[in-house]
């Protein structure tokens, strides 16, 4: 009897792990006129049910792909263990997520903030609300969630940051080398919307939850990290700051980002 029950017990996690989905598709933005590849991770999914939904954001040169395979390696067994549907833009290698205005066709801050929620929206089984509903990214998209979130404050309820690029004023030979020029033009004629420290007084009454980390051995971004937190402090912004041991690696924010789903899951339970 142990052993015929042992046996159902295997069938039965693993009808529940093919029930799963990893799921390819192309989106169409009508802003960029261009379909955009999009990974959706979805738990086992259970009639008559809503889940809660996480927008996650590569780094420079990544892409949906390698999240799964590389950056966050247990992201499918975290969509069925958080019952929650992970959405997995392509930032097109350097795109920032910015609305850029230099190149027509990358306008990824509308597209993410506004046309890729509003298709989950209408064709997953996602709870709608603010408060079920969050984004995070890491390096350069610590630096597009962060911009985005704030942005569209009225549809994210929670907001991560792993090792973001939260100071385009400080990047020095970054901003050229990760080709923040190629969709912002010049650092010295920059709009100042497009920085972060611009987004905080937006911050203060935004009713959101925040959460910034940053690896200590983070030559790049430990200091940008640390200013952008000295100064949400100074403005009496509730947020959630980490400092671990680790540099701008995959590692790193591999550990880290699954511990911000965690905690995003804790939000959404509250």
């Amino acid at each position: 009897m142990k052993k015929l029950i042992n046996i159902l017990f295997v069938l039965t996690a693993f009808v529940q792990l093919s029930a799963q989905k990893i799921i390819h598709q192309e989106i169409f933005s009508p802003k960029m006129n261009k379909k955009i590849k999009t990974v959706i991770i979805t738990p086992n999914l259970q009639p008559n049910t809503k889940y809660p939904s996480v927008y996650i954001l590569h780094g420079f040169s990544g892409n949906p792909d390698r999240i799964i395979k590389q950056d966050i390696p247990d992201l499918v067994k975290k969509a069925q263990e958080l019952k929650t549907i992970y959405v997995l833009p392509d930032g097109n290698y350097s795109s920032w997520y910015v609305d850029s205005p230099v190149v027509k066709d990358s306008q990824y801050q509308t597209f993410i903030g506004k046309e890729l929620v509003e298709f989950i929206d209408k064709n997953y089984p996602v709870k709608a609300e603010k408060k079920f509903r969050g984004i995070l990214g890491w390096s350069m998209g610590g630096y597009g969630a962060t911009n985005i979130g704030v942005t569209y404050n009225k549809t994210f309820g929670i907001v991560g940051s792993s090792c973001g690029a939260l100071d385009f004023n400080s990047f020095g030979e970054g901003y050229q080398k990760y080709m923040v020029n190629k969709v912002l033009g010049p650092l010295e004629s920059i709009n100042p919307s497009f920085l972060t420290d611009s987004k905080i007084k937006l911050m203060a009454g935004a009713e959101q939850q925040y959460i910034f980390d940053c690896g200590t051995e983070d030559t790049q971004m430990i200091t940008m990290n640390r200013n952008f937190h000295k100064k949400l402090t100074e403005m009496k912004i509730q947020h959630l700051y980490i400092e671990s041991l680790g540099g701008h690696v995959t590692e790193y924010w591999s550990r880290s980002l699954s511990e911000q789903l965690s905690l995003f899951d804790r939000f959404f339970k509250q």
